[in-house]
């Protein structure tokens, strides 16, 4: 009989103490949130702290994220065909502008030199001039040939007005005055050709100076040199290599300055102009800092992607920044003082909607407040408050509008109002 009232007497205080367990729990519950209530049915004003709006120093600042990329980069190629006698550069490695990186083999090249002037030497000395004290031509009447030529035919009518003169008195036949007259339009022919002559001279002495330098040219080309300063970031052949004109040898990039590539967002168009301070991290580099400044702003936006283009010079000179890098970082656009703003720890925001709690006459008053940008442990008010508010600091998730709350370090303030006689305790 004994066993059998055993099973029922734990079931009785099994149910009992999940009655009372709610029970206990709410009571707990109110001790530990300060909601005991005193004597009279009011509930016990929770404890805060309290703070103030303040007015500070906005940053204003948009968002960006880009490529670091050369500002100048360069594929170099040979202008002229030969065998690579040399590679006088190596991956990685910084050259000057002007810097010799490769070297063909120039004996075909120095024979064509030798040879346009070789030409050239003749057609001057053919026109009597030395390339040297003289370099230009003299008048076609000053050429030898020409000179000659007009010498002939002087002599040619000189003896044509003398065979005229026999003739006319029957002293020379009339085969000998036709001989005279045919010698003056053969001389004369002479003449002609003899300047014709000159003029293809003068003529031909242009091409072979042209030529001449063409092949100097291409001698000096055999040394293939960088046109601008960079690092080397491909080296693309290899001693001993036959190779065509045009054929790319070597690949140089720029590396100080850089540029950050990067697309900003078109509601800020009007706030970005060259000259704009620019603050960005690397990966590489998670804990420093980089500068730069606007360099340049596209006047159109992208109709696809809603941004315009913005491209910010960055200095390299330490050469830890690499082209290709992936920057996050800010435009610094203006300051902006005397902006209302609120501590953080007075802020609370639940479901997407800000708001602080107004400290009045011993209660609390909640108010949502639109936020703007951040300083620090500061948050911009852009609507909700005067500026002349007490807010609380503390506590915050305990609070609601109407709720009373006392001051942290007045609780002795509040004791003795509420002790003092003829003073009313109620709120």
């Amino acid at each position: 009989m004994r066993d059998c009232e055993r099973p029922g007497r734990r079931l009785a205080f099994v149910l009992a103490a999940v009655l009372l367990l709610p029970v206990m729990s709410s009571c707990s519950n109110k001790e530990q949130n300060g909601g005991a209530r005193k004597p009279g049915g009011r509930a016990a004003a929770i404890q805060i702290r309290t703070t103030k709006p303040t007015r500070v120093t906005i940053q204003r600042q948009v968002d960006l994220a880009g490529t670091l990329v050369s500002i100048d980069q360069a594929r170099i190629s040979s202008e002229v065909a030969g065998m690579v006698r040399e590679v006088l550069v190596n991956l990685g490695q910084e050259v000057s502008a002007g810097q010799p990186l490769v070297r063909l083999d120039p004996r075909e090249l120095q024979i064509a030199v030798e040879r346009a002037e070789s030409q050239l030497r003749q057609t001057e000395a053919e026109l009597g001039i030395d390339g040297v004290k003289v370099t230009e031509p003299p008048p076609d009447e000053e050429i030898a040939a020409v000179r000659t030529a007009a010498a002939n035919r002087d002599d040619a009518r000189a003896q044509l007005a003398r065979a005229q003169r026999l003739r006319s008195r029957n002293l020379l036949s009339q085969a000998d005055l036709d001989t005279a007259e045919t010698r003056v339009k053969v001389t004369e022919a002479g003449y002609q050709s003899a300047l014709e002559t000159v003029h293809s001279l003068k003529a031909s002495l242009q091409d072979r100076r042209a030529s001449f330098e063409l092949a100097k040219k291409k001698l000096a080309d055999a040394v293939i040199r960088a046109p601008l300063a960079g690092s080397v970031s491909e080296r693309l052949i290899q001693p001993g290599e036959f190779i065509r004109e045009n054929t790319p040898v070597v690949s140089l990039v720029q590396l100080n300055p850089l540029k950050i590539q990067t697309g900003i967002q078109e509601k800020n168009a009007g706030m970005i102009r060259p000259g704009l301070a620019v603050e960005f991290r690397v990966e590489s580099f998670p804990d420093r800092p980089f500068t730069g400044k606007v360099a340049y702003v596209s006047p159109a936006v992208d109709q696809a992607t809603r941004t315009f283009a913005v491209e910010a010079l960055v200095d390299n000179r330490d050469r830890l920044l690499k082209p290709g890098f992936f920057a996050k970082g800010t435009i610094l656009v203006r300051k902006d003082e005397g902006v209302l703003a609120a501590p953080e720890e007075a802020i609370s925001t639940l479901a997407g909607v800000s708001a602080v709690f107004v400290v009045e006459g011993g209660k609390v008053r909640q108010q949502v407040v639109t936020l703007g940008a951040r300083d620090g442990k500061n948050i911009e008010i852009l609507s909700g408050l005067k500026g002349d508010e007490v807010l609380a600091a503390s506590n915050l998730s305990q609070l609601a509008t109407g709720v009373a709350v006392r001051i942290q370090g007045g609780a002795e303030q509040a004791h003795d109002q509420e002790s003092a006689p003829g003073m009313s305790t109620e709120r």
